[in-house]
C-alpha cells in the first residue's frame, strides 16, 4: 500500500516536473520595430509598443537577467522622473512604465525600455509571478 502510493507521488512529481522545468518569461525586444514580443512558457503572450533610445543615446542589446524590481522607482538622473514598475535588467538600464505614451513606437527615451504603463505593470507581474531567474530579457536590432 506504502509502496503504491509512493509510486503514484513519484509519478506525479515526474509529470509536473517538465512544465516546471519550462516555466518562463521571455521579453524580446526589437530596437528597429519599436516593439517588445512577450512570451510565458514558451507561447506568445502579448505584443506591445516600446520606446528604447533616441538619438545620442543607446538601449544595450544582448541578453539579460532582471537583477532589480522595483514598483515605485524614480530616477535618480533625470529629473526625478516617475518609472513605474521597473524591471532594473544591466546597470541602471530597465524595462518601465511611461506617462510618454504618445512617443510610444518610436525612439524616445534615455536609453530605457518604455512601456505603457498598464502594460509595465502586467509584465512586472510576470516577473514576479515566474521569478526573475526564470526571466529572460533579450534586446536585439
Amino acid at each position: 500500500m506504502r509502496r503504491s502510493i509512493f509510486l503514484a507521488a513519484l509519478v506525479g512529481l515526474a509529470l509536473a516536473l517538465p512544465t516546471a522545468a519550462f516555466a518562463s518569461v521571455v521579453a524580446q525586444i526589437n530596437l528597429s520595430s519599436q516593439r517588445m514580443h512577450v512570451f510565458v512558457n514558451g507561447k506568445p503572450a502579448y505584443t506591445w509598443k516600446v520606446s528604447t533610445a533616441r538619438s545620442g543615446y543607446r538601449t544595450p542589446t544582448g541578453t539579460y537577467k532582471p537583477y532589480h524590481l522595483a514598483r515605485r522607482h524614480y530616477s535618480s538622473i533625470y529629473n526625478n522622473s516617475p518609472m513605474p514598475h521597473s524591471i532594473f535588467f544591466y546597470k541602471g538600464y530597465a524595462i518601465h512604465g511611461s506617462y510618454e505614451t504618445k512617443y510610444l513606437g518610436r525612439p524616445a527615451s534615455h536609453g530605457c525600455v518604455r512601456l505603457h504603463p498598464s502594460n509595465a505593470a502586467r509584465l512586472y507581474s510576470l516577473v514576479q509571478r515566474y521569478g526573475a531567474g526564470n526571466t529572460t530579457i533579450r534586446i536585439t536590432n
